[in-house]
């Protein structure tokens, strides 16, 4: 059976789209560096060794969309993308997990 096929990703302009991958890859890189999330020091080092870059690349096309005018964030749109790219799943893993009752 094949998987479920996913919505098509919202017209983006070329900066648009690397402010979404950015934006993923950096909450991705944050997942891994939490410290109530963690399993080992290395892999939260080797994430937080990569965060510049990513950084780095979101400021450039922040930037881009800046001096090519586009001065708007078109929020519900770039809401669908992050929604269609799985954003909310790998968002909650940079939050503080729930308490477990004792």
């Amino acid at each position: 059976m094949l998987p479920p096929e996913l919505p098509p990703l919202p017209a983006l302009t070329r900066a648009e789209g690397e402010v979404v991958d950015h934006y993923l890859r950096i909450v991705d890189l944050l997942g891994r560096i939490n410290p109530a999330r963690g399993t080992d020091t290395y892999g939260a080092l080797r994430a937080a060794q990569a965060l510049p870059a990513q950084v780095t690349g979101l400021r450039d096309a922040l930037t881009a969309m800046h001096q090519r005018g586009e001065s708007e964030v078109y929020a519900a749109t770039l809401a669908r993308a992050l929604r269609t790219l799985d954003g909310e799943r790998r968002a909650a893993r940079v939050t503080v997990p729930p308490a477990r009752p004792t």
